[in-house]
């Protein structure tokens, strides 16, 4: 009999925290990495009596996610009580929505070698998140577990896909671009990190062609690209491993150890009734009326997708180029630059190139670019006109985004200008001649690739300021005339 053949059926479920400075039903702060349970107040402590009050920001960002996402916000949805004990649960129970929740529907295009799908969304709900309970890191770890419940009562909304993705890499993908569109609309701020963006994953396998959905596993709270493409890996070899040899996957909940690159259980899997829910006494049904709605899809700005095409149609730069650029948060920047710059390729290249590369370096985020737009516009201009090289221009940069200084000071105050007499980069270039007998023998035997290490020299010689144009052109002159027999 011939192998039998499995497809993975995968559904994620991704947690967002909004960008509020508040929790979702009391004033404590949300900011990340305040002192342990110093945000907190009897409301999102679970003090008996104290009443949560719904906090406005928390819905309309919550309203204009489900509006990026194509889903329809509903007119009224209700919060219930999601009942379940754990250490950082204080109430015992969890502020969610359940049979009425926020909106339904949407989703977004996802292209995966080549080839484009729409992932479908199920639904989109507010709840608040649960404490944190630590494990490690005090003296008495081995024995205790401590407790931080800056995080209970932090606003979340809840981003449920239908089971329409079919490989880990589609996964992370569909991941990517969510998360994209919800940094881009200033909803959240995409810090996997600090675990402000959180995802868990359902997995099953079944045979191809079957219709019916296998038992699904759910890897709990993935918070990278890259683990949560690993993770789904290995639980499709973990599960078709299982029934291709007959045995049942267990529906339970597993972690993803990424030392490993391993899932492994953490618990059995609850069930919706499992939980209990009911509707939650203390909260009024949330409308959102029609106006409210139209004043926040108003204020939703340029999506990804839509200026990634924009930026390829009207400033003429690769697909790859407008792609980095929308995915790194430096979309708005790139276009001041390149508006001032008068040239958007240049000004794409530097943003993608040596300023990404030190934001990642220094862990700067996007919009805290140090450097004005004009600043690094200017650099540009520089280099265009052949005042300085563009390996200068690296060095100048760095100082630049040091300093804050003008280019043309630092070019100037530091004699930085590129060397354009030939008489003076003809010197270097008979110096560099002379010094380097075997190459320059080389090159007359016919090794061509030998003119390449000649010009670094001269450039070398130069500091790096002599003109490339003029370098080249001079030394390929002085070479051709060695050979030839004629004076240069």
């Amino acid at each position: 009999m011939a192998a039998m053949t499995y497809e993975a059926v995968i559904g994620l479920e991704i947690h967002a925290q909004l960008r509020t400075e508040s929790k979702i039903f009391c004033g404590c702060g949300t900011a990340f990495g305040a002192a342990p349970n110093s945000e907190v107040c009897p409301v999102c402590l679970g003090h008996p009596g104290a009443l949560p009050v719904l906090n406005r920001q928390a819905v309309d960002y919550a309203v204009m996610a489900a509006l990026a996402l194509g889903s329809e916000v509903q007119r009224e949805s209700i919060f219930a009580r999601k009942n379940y004990f754990y250490p950082d649960l204080p109430k015992g129970y969890q502020i969610s929505q359940y049979e009425r929740p926020l909106a339904l529907g949407g989703g977004l295009t996802i292209t995966v070698d080549g080839e484009s799908r729409f992932i479908n969304l199920t639904r989109i709900h507010m709840e608040e998140d649960a404490g944190k309970s630590l494990h490690e890191g005090f003296r008495d770890s081995d024995r205790q577990t401590y407790v931080d419940y800056n995080r209970s009562g932090v606003p979340l909304i809840e981003i449920v896909s239908e089971p329409d993705l079919r490989s880990a890499a589609e996964a992370a993908e569909f991941f990517t671009r969510l998360r994209e569109i919800l940094v881009t609309i200033g909803v959240n701020d995409g810090n996997m990190e600090e675990g402000s963006l959180r995802c868990d994953a359902n997995v099953s396998v079944r045979p191809v062609g079957q219709e019916a959905l296998g038992t699904k596993a759910e890897v709990k709270n993935v918070n990278s690209f890259r683990y949560l493409q690993k993770a789904i890996e290995y639980e499709i070899d973990r599960q078709t491993a299982l029934v291709s040899q007959g045995e049942r996957v267990v529906q339970e909940t597993r972690l993803f150890d990424s030392s490993t690159g391993r899932t492994h259980s953490m618990r059995s899997k609850e069930e919706a009734h499992d939980y209990r829910y009911f509707p939650e006494p203390d909260l009024p049904p949330l409308v959102v009326t029609v106006d409210r709605e139209a004043r926040l899809r108003a204020r939703l700005p340029e999506l990804p997708e839509a200026r990634r095409r924009r930026f390829v149609a009207d400033y003429g730069i690769p697909d790859y180029d407008a792609g980095v650029l929308t995915q790194s948060g430096l979309a708005g920047y790139f276009e001041a630059v390149a508006s001032a710059a008068g040239n958007p390729k240049a000004a794409s290249n530097w943003v993608m190139g040596e300023l990404l590369r030190t934001l990642n370096d220094r862990g700067t985020a996007a919009a805290d670019v140090p450097l004005a737009p004009e600043a690094l516009a200017g650099l540009i201009a520089l280099v265009a006109r052949g005042t300085i090289s563009s390996s200068i221009a690296k060095d100048v940069f760095a100082k630049m985004y040091e300093s804050g200084r003008p280019a043309a000071d630092i070019v100037a105050s530091e004699g930085l200008a590129q060397i354009d007499d030939e008489s003076a980069v003809l010197q270097i270039v008979r110096d560099v001649i002379a010094a380097n007998a075997e190459p320059v023998a080389q090159y007359r035997a016919g090794r061509q690739q030998t003119f390449g290490f000649l010009v670094g020299q001269v450039m070398k010689g130069s500091g790096g300021k002599a003109n490339p144009k003029v370098a080249n052109a001079l030394l390929k002159r002085e070479l051709d005339a060695a050979v030839s027999g004629k004076p240069a």
